[in-house]
């Protein structure tokens, strides 16, 4: 049975999962953090092509849209986490209340409209900026990272440009190098300085 002493700690910065996030677990045979993160990534290889299908055919009236945010969270770890694409509803070590995580959402998504609708920024650091801002706010219980650079990903993609590489296509969700990297590039981010954002990204 998977629970919370098998999978070990975190990694540096991720949100931890409680006990009654891993109630809504679907796959029976997960039982370490192993096995949780190989289910994952399989669920997010599914999802790649519908989300950059909808990128391309939507455009960016589509990703930059509060309900899409939703959606591709839900794409992403649907046979994962029955939670998938539902807002959080505890407290955490990242992100804000749950009582603001909507309204800040979609305070997030007007402005990114905002931005490519008066273009903004160049456009990498827009995209950078729609990721921390995101992240920032920590929408779900869980994925919020990996689910807001897609997003990133995907708007650059729905606008004729390449996706980023985020450190050379590293898992960010595993401890390491290229992790502490993209964790301090945040955290200038938090400063307003979101060059070391754009340029991991681009890495």
């Amino acid at each position: 049975m998977f629970n919370l002493r098998a999978i070990g700690p975190e990694p540096d910065g991720a949100t931890p999962l409680d006990e009654t996030e891993l109630v809504g677990l679907i796959p029976g045979f997960v039982a370490t953090r192993a096995d949780l993160n190989v289910v994952e990534f399989e669920n997010i290889a599914k999802a790649m092509p519908w989300a950059v299908d909808q990128a391309r055919r939507g455009g960016p009236e589509l990703v930059l849209s509060y309900a899409f945010v939703f959606a591709l969270h839900r794409r992403m770890f649907q046979d994962v986490w029955r939670w998938a694409g539902t807002q959080r509803r505890r407290v955490t070590n990242i992100g804000v209340d749950p009582s603001q995580i909507s309204m800040q959402t979609k305070q997030t998504i007007d402005d990114a409209v905002w931005w490519h609708e008066n273009d903004m920024f160049d456009v990498d650091d827009r995209a950078a900026r729609i990721h921390w801002r995101l992240v920032s706010v920590h929408p779900f219980p869980n994925g919020n990272g990996r689910c807001t650079r897609l997003l990133a990903d995907l708007y650059l993609l729905s606008i004729g440009n390449h996706a980023f590489t985020w450190g050379a296509g590293g898992r960010l969700e595993e401890a390491g190098d290229e992790r502490r990297r993209y964790l301090d590039a945040l955290f200038a981010a938090d400063n307003e300085d979101y060059e070391p954002l754009v340029k991991f990204a681009r890495s």
